[in-house]
């Protein structure tokens, strides 16, 4: 009985990260721009591989490989959402522009711009 509900729960956790991974993978391909690109990477990188390291550990029991994968979930999930944030940082560095429908940096500095969207509330 126990090891069913392992078994179940596993699976429960794989099925989560490969759900997350195809996700990220589809916003990968169809985000319009490397900071939204980055964004869906991250997802695949801290979520999905998480939830599929998890998931995996749980199969295999209390043992060296348990630790190791833990190990290796530690590290992705403190290093990866910081790689990340260097690339988007290195390819705003590189005056890379985000496609935004409206510019709220104009904004933020007191610059009258149009927006297009009619509402100049300032309201979100």
């Amino acid at each position: 009985m126990m090891a069913l509900l392992i078994d179940v729960a596993s699976g429960v956790l794989i099925a989560a990260g490969c759900f997350f991974i195809l996700v990220g993978a589809f916003g990968l391909v169809r985000m319009p721009d490397v900071y939204t690109r980055a964004h869906g990477t991250s997802i695949i990188d801290t979520v999905g591989a998480g939830f599929l390291l998890m998931g995996l550990m749980l199969q295999a029991g209390w043992s060296l490989v348990t630790l190791k994968l833990l190990f290796v979930l530690a590290i992705s999930f403190f290093t990866l959402p910081v790689v990340a944030h260097a690339l988007a940082q290195a390819a705003l560095h590189e005056n890379i522009t985000p496609k935004l429908a409206e510019d709220r940096r104009t904004r933020a500095l007191g610059k009258d711009a149009p927006t297009g969207t009619g509402d100049e509330s300032g309201k979100a």
